[in-house]
């Protein structure tokens, strides 16, 4: 399983990679395999201001819909743009191209609280 250490995971099997007091959200590798063939994503929150652990969105699969929660409080600004044409990215590239939000972070210090790569695969491990 592949889970890259310069991110931050939650219990919910979301990612956020941290670039100043942005951040970008996007699912796991074990989440997407577990949800099978992405088909649709729905953000409904840019430019709303989200609570950490809230629901920003869903994702659908062939057979299955999801919520997706924020790792951390921010405001959603944008979602990746190539999720309307191609939502299968988060199946192929979860960690790169795959991304499903971009956020300005209110709170640099709730980044303390998320799982480190070594932490979220003891996790999933014992799941």
């Amino acid at each position: 399983m592949n889970n890259p250490s310069n991110l931050k995971y939650t219990n919910a099997h979301e990612w956020i990679r941290v670039e100043g007091d942005f951040g970008y959200v996007g699912i796991t590798d074990f989440a997407q395999g577990e949800l099978g063939d992405i088909v649709y994503i729905e953000i409904d929150t840019v430019g709303e201001v989200v609570s950490k652990e809230a629901v920003f969105g869903t994702i659908e699969a062939v057979k299955t819909v999801s919520d997706l929660f924020m790792p951390v409080a921010g405001e959603v600004l944008e979602m990746n743009e190539d999720m309307n044409n191609t939502p299968e990215l988060v199946n192929t590239d979860p960690y790169g191209k795959g991304w499903i939000v971009k956020i300005k972070i209110n709170d640099l210090s709730e980044l303390d609280e998320l799982l480190s790569a070594t932490q979220y695969s003891d996790y999933i491990a014992a799941d």
